[in-house]
């Protein structure tokens, strides 16, 4: 488990208090859903503050919750009333690749004023989450992005027990509303990625939501932020992690290092039977930060038993013959001087201003012409990952889940639960091993989400 022992990242002092906003699921028929994008208002800070600009689907930030069962068939109409190019990416989802949503790599980005259908079978239960994905530094941080919940066929929580948090932190400035003149500053790309000040979930600052005492609960943990890394400890309110990245544990577990950290896209759900009340807490700080509170009311009836939470089936690797892909992570602030590549040619002087590439992997910025390595399908890949840079990031690997196998200066996770998005620290060395038996074009890149777009993008190939 990522964990304080390995790095701690600070969160900024916040105080709070919003009402729990509603999501819901916009349907045109039976089989199609409809997605909008487009500017909106919202008040992210106090009720009497003034309401921010953002940019939503369907008018609401987080977006609707996506809630369909295994093995369906989901039809999405997505229509694009932004000003610029835009697409959507099924985070974490096995997913058919033409549907990946990666403008640039496996479909051209939605014009303004323009529609695209997405069309794809949904293999695994679990928590997952959708968000734009081109110029995602921008349109993901003014509120473009949503949860999307993959029921098992035979639900183990009905639906008031089964619970979606979305964690974000938002920049805002006097009088409480969102910066958006900041957004792209080079600082934030060469550093630790854009950072804000207020935290919210499911869009509003600490949300009370009542629980029946001694009844099972499980709290579905999605974070959205750009960049932020949210620490949580589970054992302060007694509650077992049930799954990683939308991936369920063949049981549920207490953590014994704790607290956890929760990095950009990473989700984890939790198991809660509460007695007393308690709150969900940010405690990389001294104070503890209260991001919701959970008020339990009733009298607790016989002791409960949980219900099983239904198992994906994903291949496991075979690491005995196993091919290596070595990717060696460079450049940022406090970097030292980094030889980069970037569509060709070698950046000197102030062509990193120009062209606000700072990162690399194996010496090249952004998508080059060439995939990272291509593979056969059925074949397992382990990517060792090096990072030489002085900052965190959270690595995502398109269209496959894989197990952390070694991680340097600290624990596997318990079990080797499958992932999608891994934390590694600086001057950290990870492996990750998978299957490719997903054929397309996927990428692999830091979600920090400055940080991709500043380099650290790369993709390759399943054939």
């Amino acid at each position: 488990m990522i964990n304080r022992r390995n790095f701690i990242i600070g969160a900024a002092g916040l105080v709070s208090a919003t009402q729990f906003p509603a999501l819901s699921l916009a349907r045109t028929s039976s089989t199609e859903l409809e997605l909008i994008a487009g500017p909106a208002k919202k008040k992210l800070f106090r009720p009497d503050a003034e309401a921010s600009d953002v940019w939503a689907y369907n008018g609401e930030v987080p977006g609707p919750e996506i809630r369909v069962r295994k093995g369906d068939r989901v039809r999405v109409r997505f229509t694009n009333n932004l000003e610029e190019p835009t697409s959507i990416h099924w985070h974490g989802i096995r997913i058919d690749n033409a549907m990946d949503g990666v403008s640039g790599l496996t479909q051209e980005a939605v014009q303004p004023g323009a529609s695209f259908v997405y069309d794809f079978e949904v293999p695994d239960a679990g928590t997952y989450w959708y968000h734009a994905h081109n110029k995602s530094w921008n349109q993901v941080g003014r509120g473009l992005y949503g949860p999307m919940i993959i029921d098992e066929p035979e639900r183990p929580f009905d639906s008031s027990h089964d619970i979606t948090l979305v964690l974000d932190d938002w920049r805002l400035r006097r009088p409480g509303v969102l910066d958006t003149e900041s957004f792209g500053s080079l600082m934030d790309w060469s550093h630790g990625g854009r950072l804000g000040n207020w935290i919210t979930v499911n869009g509003g600052a600490v949300p009370v939501t009542a629980l029946k005492r001694g009844e099972a609960y499980r709290l579905r943990l999605i974070n959205a932020a750009n960049a932020r890394v949210f620490e949580i400890d589970p054992n302060r309110f007694d509650a077992k992690v049930l799954a990683y990245d939308g991936q369920a544990l063949s049981e549920p577990i207490s953590l014994a290092y704790a607290p956890a950290m929760l990095g950009p896209a990473q989700r984890m759900d939790l198991l809660v039977v509460p007695q007393e009340n308690f709150a969900l807490e940010e405690v990389s700080s001294d104070d503890p930060f209260v991001m919701a509170e959970f008020k339990v009311e009733g009298v607790a009836t016989a002791a409960v038993t949980a219900p099983a939470v239904a198992i994906n089936a994903i291949p496991e690797p075979d690491i005995a013959n196993a091919r290596r892909v070595k990717v060696l992570m460079e450049g940022g602030a406090m970097g030292g001087f980094v030889e980069i590549t970037y569509q060709g040619k070698k950046l000197q002087g102030e062509d990193v201003q120009s062209t606000r590439q700072t990162w690399a992997f194996n010496g090249v910025a952004n998508l080059a012409d060439d995939p990272l390595f291509v593979a056969e399908r059925g074949q397992t890949i382990i990517i060792e990952t090096i990072n030489r840079t002085a900052w965190v990031h959270a690595m995502h690997v398109h269209g496959h889940h894989f197990r952390v196998i070694s991680r340097s200066g600290s624990e596997v996770d318990e079990g080797k639960p499958w992932r999608d998005t891994f934390l590694i620290g600086p001057n950290q060395t990870t492996e990750i091993a998978f299957v490719t038996d997903n054929p397309g074009k996927w990428l692999y890149h830091c979600h920090m989400l400055e940080h991709a777009a500043a380099g650290m993008t790369t993709w390759f190939t399943v054939a």
